[in-house]
């Protein structure tokens, strides 16, 4: 395992299947990992919802297994999460409802409500937090209307990390990094805002304390060592949220390098020195620390578009079915024989942050065959994608750079696709744990043992790169203006779907009899 007086840091990663714990040494060599899954529970249509105590159970199983597996004594915790997660405690610190998530839509009408005045864009621009139903705000927003008694009952609301870190070690704080997702803080004043609160209806005494992404608590309550195998003094570092992190992971934390992610969903985040948002409210502006920001977008629909071309256009191919879709998505020319697709099966947020649009196929015509659909649904994503960083660059933000990571990335043709529908290179470096290795990165800064985070830079190698292809992007650069006008177009024939929903099932009709 190495040298037995070299220092470990742990970073413990919560996200929304699964908690990864990954040991890393000074170097950002992994020595150890471990991960935990639970649950995405969905009672009713919208809601996206979890047990936070087995996310706690998660969080102290994955630590407990990486310890045992070393050999050198662990200088301390950092963590990262999946942000705009929202949990009401009671006075005793007892979960009073679930750990509703990022991916839950019930608060959408609030969201709505809240976006069509003119303290909505004002909020997004004051927090950096876009009115979504993604946000805590409107998630509270629908609680204080339709759970009005629980509302009342709850003492205090949080994230799931804050009420992980707890149950760790009896504190109650949030970083500035998941608070700055919330909708509730001043991005300038690092303090809950205000006029958000009012929206809201509580008060800053319902939050928790407010802290740098780098605040190292002074060590584990008892319950919690004896849980993890780890000393009761040993430091834990705050962290924060898993899209800053992730750019950090990456090695993304120059001004003008930009991350790339695809994944189940996808993001385009770039660092900057100062927190600001683009004039139309397109972008996002989250914090790492308090002088390093991210300014992105994130969309709904990554690999979540492959797989369900899979499950509805080849489910002959069962659930292995990646590799052949993408060899038949090889087959159809760039721009898909002027068929596009606007792939907003789970909804979207970035740059339109509405859970109101609905995917769509246009141009479809007798010619076009299954592998001009694939390939469509691939390029519909890259073109999301472009348009976030038409939103990172219309904040004023110099993108020179990006930097790809995520499941897509096994794809040859998919990676090239990036950079033509982009129109910039696009590069690879070797697989990290993105937000893991982000957090134990700003874990070694917090506690001294690296000069500054900048180090991430030098310690992520470039596999590979791709470059677009000039025939493939101005093919690409001349379809975006139409991909992009789509939206508004059909904004009245999503409206009028959303109202006809209830009485429309998307369950298939039942199989004839067989004779």
């Amino acid at each position: 395992m190495g040298d037995p007086l070299r220092p470990v840091v742990i970073g413990v990663d919560i996200g929304t299947t699964s908690t990864k714990a990954v040991a890393y040494d000074l170097d950002g060599a992994q020595l150890a990992h471990h991960s935990v899954g639970y649950p995405l529970d969905e009672p009713f249509p919208g809601y996206a919802e979890q047990d936070a105590r087995h996310i706690h159970a998660a969080v102290l199983e994955s630590v407990r297994v990486v310890v045992a597996e070393l050999d050198r004594p662990v200088a301390g915790l950092s963590f990262g999460t999946a942000m705009h997660s929202l949990i009401g405690l009671d006075p005793d610190g007892r979960p009073l409802t679930p750990s509703v998530t990022w991916a839950d839509s019930r608060a959408s009408r609030q969201a709505e409500r809240l976006r069509a005045v003119p303290s909505g864009l004002a909020l997004h621009r004051r927090t950096g937090t876009p009115v979504h139903p993604m946000a805590p705000l409107p998630k509270l927003l629908w609680f204080a209307e339709q759970e009005p008694v629980l509302f009342g009952r709850v003492a205090y609301w949080v994230g799931i990390k804050d009420w992980v870190l707890l149950r760790l070690c009896d504190a109650l704080v949030t970083d500035h990094s998941v608070a700055s997702a919330t909708g509730l803080m001043d991005m300038h004043q690092l303090s809950w805002d205000e006029e958000a609160l009012g929206v809201a209806g509580i008060t800053a005494e319902q939050l928790p304390e407010l802290v740098p992404t780098t605040t190292v608590l002074p060590g584990l309550t008892a319950e919690a060592a004896a849980a993890t195998g780890l000393p009761r003094d040993t430091k834990v570092v705050v962290g924060a949220g898993d899209g800053p992190l992730a750019n950090l992971g990456l090695g993304a934390v120059a001004p003008g390098v930009m991350a790339c992610t695809i994944g189940t969903s996808g993001a385009m985040r770039v660092m900057v020195e100062r927190p600001g948002v683009d004039p139309l409210g397109g972008v996002f502006c989250y914090a790492l620390t308090e002088q390093r920001w991210v300014v992105g977008g994130a969309i709904n629909n990554g690999g979540v578009v492959l797989e369900w071309t899979g499950d509805a256009l080849a489910p002959e191919l069962g659930e292995d079915a990646e590799e052949e879709l993408l060899a038949q998505a090889a087959l159809a020319p760039v721009g898909s024989g002027g068929l596009i697709m606007l792939p907003y099966l789970l909804s979207e947020r970035a740059p339109h942050w509405s859970a109101l649009p609905r995917g769509a196929y246009v141009g479809l015509t007798h010619g076009h065959r299954r592998a001009h659909l694939v390939r469509a649904a691939l390029e519909g994503v890259c073109q999301q994608l472009a348009l976030v960083l038409a939103s990172v660059r219309a904040a004023g933000n110099e993108v020179r750079e990006i930097r790809a990571s995520g499941g897509f990335a096994r794809s040859p043709l998919w990676r090239q696709m990036l950079a033509d529908v982009l129109g910039v290179p696009v590069h690879f470096p070797a697989t990290r744990e993105g937000s893991g290795f982000g957090a134990a990165m700003l874990g070694m800064e917090a506690l001294g043992l690296i000069p500054s985070i900048e180090v991430a830079a030098q310690l992520v190698h470039i596999e590979e790169t791709a470059r677009p292809d000039p025939a493939a992007a101005a093919t690409y650069a001349a379809l975006l203006p139409l991909f992009a006008g789509l939206y508004d177009a059909l904004v009245p024939t999503f409206t009028s779907l959303r109202r006809l929903a209830p009485g429309l099932t998307p369950a298939p009709a039942p199989a004839p009899p067989k004779r």
